[in-house]
């Protein structure tokens, strides 16, 4: 006969009340059925536990075994405390790669709404551009991903988030702020252009000519706008990469192709946690809310 996670706790909470009528009592059971698990347990040990059947002193056997089982059952009781936690998402660790503008306009409000109702779960939130967002997907060291992506392999599912334009950043006072309506990427010749990342998601030929003219290449979305804001040049951008940004404006373009898509990445091969689905969802929440 196997011994049970049961034996032991029967075993553990007699010895600890040196009799079997409080054993008895704190574990739901008759005395006899007390006794029978004890007995049970005996005679697979083939030694006696207690001194006498009175339950009120450890042989040395006992007292060692006590110990043993104290230490099995407080490691049980957590792990299935952890266990149905994590089920319940109380906790857990949620990993979120996202690309800069959702990591700073959509991300705070999906945090504060989830730590509402989650507040024991671990958040681990990287911020960088959307093709080294699939590669952390892809090496599964994030859990989902939030990044503008072309064709992605069957290991990675997506679901759209939302669209926004792509248009001019400038200083806010820039002589192409003045300008009425969309302007044509024709108007951009001649001025000083800061290449960045998402460029190369635009597909018009003018804006290619524009591309090739540049002579500075800025990947970082900080360090990009820190350049525009101090009159190094105009760059291109999604419209909620500058919002609430100081001394910047932003200026449409003629350009209907020139639009992203943010898409949410998770893993086809393996479902999210709880913790991470409801995160997805306060995801959606806060881009409604936007």
């Amino acid at each position: 006969m196997a011994i049970k996670i049961e034996m032991l706790r029967c075993f553990a909470v007699s010895a600890r009340a040196g009799n079997l009528a409080d054993a008895a009592d704190k574990l739901g059971r008759t005395q006899s059925a007390v006794s029978m698990m004890l007995k049970q347990f005996e005679a697979h040990l083939g030694t006696p536990l207690f001194e006498s059947d009175r339950k009120n002193k450890l042989t040395a056997l006992g007292a060692f075994a006590l110990e043993e089982a104290s230490r099995e059952l407080d490691h049980f009781d957590h792990t299935i405390s952890s266990i149905q936690s994590f089920a319940r998402s109380q906790s857990g660790l949620v990993r979120i790669a996202a690309v800069p503008s959702v990591a700073t306009e959509i991300l705070p409000l999906a945090v504060r709404d989830f730590l509402t109702t989650h507040p024991s779960v671990q958040i681990d939130i990287r911020d960088m551009d959307s093709n080294a967002v699939l590669r952390e997907m892809e090496r599964e060291r994030v859990d989902i991903g939030l990044a503008t992506i072309g064709e992605v392999n069957s290991s990675i599912a997506t679901k759209i988030l939302f669209k926004d334009e792509f248009g001019i950043v400038c200083q806010s006072d820039h002589e192409l702020v003045k300008r009425n309506g969309p302007l044509e990427w024709e108007e951009l010749s001649g001025l000083p252009f800061i290449a960045n990342g998402i460029c190369e998601q635009i597909t018009n030929e003018s804006f290619q000519e524009l591309l090739l003219n540049s002579k500075l290449m800025v990947r970082n979305t900080t360090s990009l706008l820190a350049m525009v804001r101090s009159g190094v040049g105009i760059t291109v951008l999604p419209q909620m990469a500058i919002a609430n940004k100081e001394n910047l404006a932003f200026v449409p373009v003629n350009d209907p192709l020139a639009r992203r898509q943010i898409d949410v990445l998770s893993h086809t091969h393996k479902s999210l946690s709880p913790a991470a689905k409801d995160f997805e969802a306060a995801i959606f929440r806060a881009a409604l809310n936007q």
